[in-house]
């Protein structure tokens, strides 16, 4: 996708427009770069003109745009009304930018998207597209609003995966889960969110790059990983630092949440995430049981044939927590 002259262009305008909405002091600018963060990843979703392309593109498209005339109404009204609007106007912007990430009850759309794109596009969906509508957030956050979204982005993220046996939309009820988590650090500080974010991205990276290079799309596919112990060692350990398991990567930005929760008194709502992510550590399961199946009919590990680099470089990525992760418990 990135050799490709057009789509190079693309993604650089999608890159421009999330960097405009950040750094723009007005509602307005922000709504602007929105828009065009928007247009440009249109293209990049639907560039093989296939149906299911077509589909995603166009479900992208209706809620993006019903999620930016939502925003624009709140910002409009905000200024043009008295400061008793004010309140009212900073639910709708936030309801509009969790639309526009994904987050629940808002979510009814992002499953059924990241299904019809490939796993590039779906990486950016998953992780740069939730930049700007954070960093939004944080200037208009409501905690009422943001603890139920909370609440409901770990329930559905978890309940909603469990009977999947599409890995994009595996990925996709994860992501929801995993936003719940970044709205409770982002609760704390954005310093916090910022340091979830990178980990989060880097895990997605290595899962997604897995599921790419070997052209996985549904679970049962990962049972006729053969012939590469090495592979199914590795997508294990990125599947167990995806959900967050100790002395892996993803454990330590969780771990930093939890301690936070607990020292500002959240308790019954990190309960509630703690136990949300045992659920999701079933359908991450469901996909490492099926790359270890059939083990015994491999003979040796052969890591000097066949074997690529990035493909050790992953399993790097998701084993680099374990001293972190082993420092901080101790």
């Amino acid at each position: 996708m990135l050799f490709n002259p057009s789509s190079l262009v693309f993604l650089m305008t999608l890159i421009t427009g999330t960097m405009i909405s950040i750094s723009s002091t007005s509602w307005l600018g922000m709504w602007m770069g929105l828009e065009m963060n928007l247009l440009s990843f249109i293209p990049l979703i639907n560039k093989n003109k296939s149906p299911y392309e077509t589909e995603a593109s166009m479900k992208y498209f209706l809620i993006q745009a019903m999620a930016s005339i939502l925003f624009l109404i709140a910002i409009l009204s905000m200024e043009m009304c008295d400061f008793s609007m004010n309140n009212q106007s900073s639910y709708l912007i936030c309801s509009a930018l969790m639309m526009k990430m994904g987050a629940a009850p808002f979510h009814f759309w992002f499953p059924g998207v990241m299904e019809g794109i490939d796993w590039v596009n779906c990486f950016i969906l998953m992780t740069w597209q939730k930049i700007a509508p954070f960093i939004l957030i944080s200037y208009k956050m409501i905690n009422i609003l943001t603890i139920l979204v909370i609440f409901l982005s770990t329930l559905i993220g978890s309940a909603g995966g469990l009977n999947q046996n599409s890995v994009r939309k595996v990925m996709a009820y994860s992501s929801i889960s995993h936003l719940g988590w970044m709205l409770s650090a982002m609760l704390i500080s954005n310093s916090l969110w910022v340091i979830y974010f990178m980990v989060y991205s880097l895990m997605n990276m290595a899962v997604v790059y897995l599921f790419h290079s070997h052209s996985i799309h549904s679970i049962s596919q990962s049972y006729f990983i053969k012939h590469n112990p090495a592979l199914k060692f590795t997508m294990m350990i990125s599947m167990l630092s995806l959900a967050g398991l100790p002395p892996f990567l993803g454990f330590m930005p969780k771990w930093l949440v939890i301690q936070n929760l607990a020292g500002q008194g959240y308790f019954f709502m990190l309960l509630w995430m703690v136990v949300s992510t045992l659920l999701t550590l079933y359908f991450y399961m469901r996909i490492m049981f099926a790359s270890f199946m059939f083990m015994g009919q491999e003979v040796k590990w052969n890591l000097t044939k066949n074997s690529n680099e990035l493909t050790s470089l992953t399993m790097m990525i998701s084993m680099l927590g374990i001293p972190i992760t082993t420092w901080m418990i101790l």
